[in-house]
């Protein structure tokens, strides 16, 4: 009974790894399939843009729903329905003759991935015991880890070795494998609430699309148009909405009361902060590796892996230290190693500088990524009731998204302040203050977890659903 009970954890995160590694990979993979997609389809610098925002932008805005929609009609059928969307849109993707259709197809992918994203941690979590619940969560680290790491190396050989279309072939074959076995082995579970909350849904819809619709586009049309101005405010005040609605709701898609606990609050503070300072940094150095130093797009991965590919040594050392001593001062130690780390770039960074001068910045940050994701996971889950898991899920991940794309937008605007991509010089002048920018965040990352404890609350570590059984709503969750 062990050893099926085994195997069957086995199947789970092989399953929810895989297909979260698909969902991390297609937020990278085309950025270094831009200039042939655009030979190929044809297209203004605009419409190549939105290659990639349409799957982010559907993405974040819609993994709070993905969550939600879990835990009322079954995580694991959604988690299934997710799959197929995503694999039935790559080939779409794949096939599309022009930039529209390959837009709308990326934008459905999005859709496919914020259903999956959220569950796939969710599924996790109800299959594994919490004293081991450390160590799976380093691996589920290092997984996500891998898919940021290759993410350019896999775009960038595809497009020199084969065609962009196969960027998206590849995951078709995986979703039919992973399709089956996630329908037949996974276990079913559910959140508390019996009805889906309509309102609650499209009012944080709503107000994550102008949110993040204004932050892909701020740098790009200006931050004090009109169209960016109403997008933004407008977000705003759909967010107060959605608290004003969830509070007063009977069956709230997002409890408020969550927020109350200091350790819910301080993780997903750092989480948006983490993702902010990290994500805007690694979209500047791979530029300035390409723009300032001449390396094509497979050779600036390459030269960034020390950076992004710690997560697969470190993250699940991470995740084993986190089950013996907890979890806060890994993450936050791990933050401001990442903070250090940016702020020694900022002051070695020049036109010529040595690969070798790079190599310490880059492994510091490196390290202190791999200490953030799977212990502030588990903190993340330990400090929300079982019931309440997967809806915590939704909302750490979209306010990660929320943080990557407020990184890319505020660090890209700090570096458009003083510097320009025309010239090598100024390039690295405005790279210097956008990457001390960068800096703060994750070390504001780092003292919002002071606020955090190790402590769960009372529920929150009972026993997860066994693997292979039906998960039932706890009496007193309505």
């Amino acid at each position: 009974m062990k050893d099926g009970t085994n195997r069957s954890l086995i199947v789970v995160i092989v399953v929810t790894g895989v297909a979260g590694f698909m969902a991390m990979l297609d937020n990278l993979v085309v950025m270094t399939a831009l200039p042939t997609i655009g030979r190929d389809l044809g297209g203004g610098i605009e419409q190549l843009e939105w290659t990639v925002s349409a799957y982010t932008l559907t993405f974040a805005v819609l993994l709070m729903t993905g969550a939600a929609l879990g835990d009322r009609y079954g995580r694991r059928r959604m988690f299934v329905l997710g799959l197929a969307l995503f694999t039935a849109s790559s080939a779409a993707a794949a096939l599309s003759n022009t930039i529209n259709e390959l837009i709308a197809a990326r934008a459905v992918q999005g859709i496919g991935a914020a259903i999956v994203m959220p569950l796939t941690l969710t599924l996790l979590i109800t299959a594994v015991p919490p004293k081991t619940r450390g160590v799976v969560l380093g691996v589920w680290g290092a997984v996500n880890g891998l898919a940021i790491a290759i993410g350019p190396l896999v775009g960038g050989s595809i497009v020199q070795h084969l065609s962009w279309n196969w960027i998206f072939w590849l995951n078709v074959p995986i979703g039919i494998v992973l399709i089956p076995i996630a329908a037949t082995l996974l276990s079913e579970s559910r959140g508390p609430n019996s009805t889906l909350d309509i309102p609650g849904t499209v009012l944080i819809t709503a107000a994550g699309a102008g949110l993040v619709y204004g932050i892909i586009r701020g740098n790009a049309d200006g931050w004090t148009s009109t169209g960016i101005l109403v997008s933004l405010i407008g977000g705003g005040v759909l967010v107060v909405a959605f608290v004003i609605w969830e509070l007063r709701t009977r069956e709230p898609m997002l409890p408020m009361r969550l927020f109350r606990n200091a350790t819910f609050s301080g993780v997903n503070a750092a989480s948006l902060l983490m993702a902010l300072g990290n994500f805007g940094a690694i979209f500047l150095m791979s530029q300035f590796f390409q723009t300032v130093q001449g390396y094509g797009p497979v050779e600036a991965g390459v030269r960034l892996l020390p950076w992004t590919a710690a997560p697969i040594v470190v993250a699940p050392i991470a995740g084993i230290v986190s089950d013996k001593i907890g979890s806060k001062g890994i993450v936050a130690l791990g933050l401001l190693i990442q903070g250090i780390g940016l702020g020694w770039w900022a002051m070695v960074v020049k036109v010529d500088v040595a690969y070798s001068a790079q190599l310490g910045p880059m492994l510091l940050n490196g390290i202190g990524m791999s200490m953030f994701y799977a212990p502030v996971a588990n903190m993340l889950m330990s400090s929300v009731r079982p019931e309440h898991q997967g809806v915590a899920s939704g909302a750490n991940n979209a306010l990660r998204e929320i943080g990557g794309a407020l990184g890319v937008a505020i660090l890209g605007a700090v570096f458009s302040a003083r510097g320009s991509i025309t010239d090598p010089h100024l390039f690295v002048h405005g790279l210097v203050p956008a990457l001390r920018v960068g800096a703060a965040a994750t070390i504001a990352g780092a003292v919002a977890m002071l606020f955090t404890t190790n402590n769960a609350p009372a529920g929150a570590e009972a026993a997860p659903t066994p693997v292979g059984e039906p998960a039932t709503i706890p009496a007193d969750a309505h």
